[in-house]
């Protein structure tokens, strides 16, 4: 009787999740995010999520396991202010650390960076700007303006078309963010089918509430060493109920450019004074640098300052 020798069972092996999440160090890119920008749990958390599936992604191929090559084009969509532009840098970081770009830089444009204005200028500064963002990734703000249908001798669906076949061909060397409005992307898709099919993620950015804003200025004062008066505490908080209802609101945007024309009238009342000024003075905003905004002004439907 003849026997046949099995063949000892090779354990598969083992890779340690939490290891493998350590050594990319995309946990400190995720920690300066949530540092950077206040609140927008949804869209961290949805970050958080495509980091974890590219991770793992990663750990199959190492273990043989066929792994589909990810779609990572995304859309951002949400109003003015709300981060977008930040989340698309430390998602660069993101995607280099994880090996799925080679540079992780981010090439911010909009349609004046693509688009000519006569026949044959569109294709090569489309080119020229794919070319810088080549490792990267590419993030086209309001990009819908890229499509006018209204306009017969328009050249931005030449840059459209240069885009998908860029998308689609070096999709292993180049990550695409389109962002805008909600609406208005929707809208974009629609009349641009090709575009939709190759985003694979759409996120959206929540406005931010009163208490975010809030928490926004007092960091942003923080780090320009600034403090505020008791009394400008309240101004800052009546400031921004008031703010949010005018017109061209732009969230965090229109917070910080607030805080940079309180400085202004800060600057103007203690020049003003002619006399020595402390530490705590230079530091220090009070309720009128706020106040003297025409946002307190009853009635006004203007843009404010």
């Amino acid at each position: 009787m003849t026997t046949t020798a099995e063949t000892p069972a090779v354990d598969a092996p083992t890779l340690d999740p939490q290891q493998a999440w350590n050594d990319s160090h995309v946990g400190e890119v995720l920690d300066q995010l949530d540092r950077e920008l206040i609140g927008l749990a949804p869209v961290k958390e949805r970050i958080r999520n495509i980091a974890a599936l590219l991770l793992v992604d990663g750990m199959r191929r190492r273990t043989g396991l066929t792994t589909a090559g990810p779609s990572l084009h995304m859309c951002f969509t949400g109003n003015p202010g709300t981060g977008k532009t930040t989340v698309a840098m430390r998602m660069a970081e993101i995607l280099h650390r994880l090996g799925y770009l080679r540079k992780g830089h981010l090439v911010a444009v909009t349609r004046d960076d693509l688009v000519g204005q006569y026949i044959g200028h569109t294709a090569p500064r489309t080119r020229e700007v794919l070319k810088r963002a080549m490792g990267g990734v590419l993030f086209i703000d309001e990009a819908y303006y890229l499509h006018r249908p209204e306009n017969e001798r328009d050249y931005g669906q030449e840059a459209i078309e240069i885009l998908l076949q860029d998308m689609e061909n070096r999709r292993n060397d180049l990550v695409v963010i389109l962002a805008g409005y909600a609406d208005r992307m929707d809208q974009f898709f629609r009349s641009n089918p090709g575009l939709s099919s190759r985003v694979a993620h759409h996120i959206e950015f929540p406005d931010y509430s009163a208490a975010q804003l809030n928490a926004i200025a007092r960091l942003l004062l923080e780090r320009m060493q600034y403090r505020l008066s008791g009394d400008a505490g309240v101004a800052l908080a009546e400031y921004i109920e008031l703010r949010r209802r005018q017109p061209h609101f732009a969230n965090a945007r229109s917070i910080r450019n607030a805080l940079d024309r309180a400085r202004l009238r800060q600057a103007s009342r203690l020049c003003s004074r002619h006399q020595p000024l402390t530490r705590e003075d230079l530091m220090t905003l009070e309720a009128g640098d706020f106040r003297a905004s025409r946002v307190f002004a009853a009635g006004t439907s203007r843009s404010v300052a």
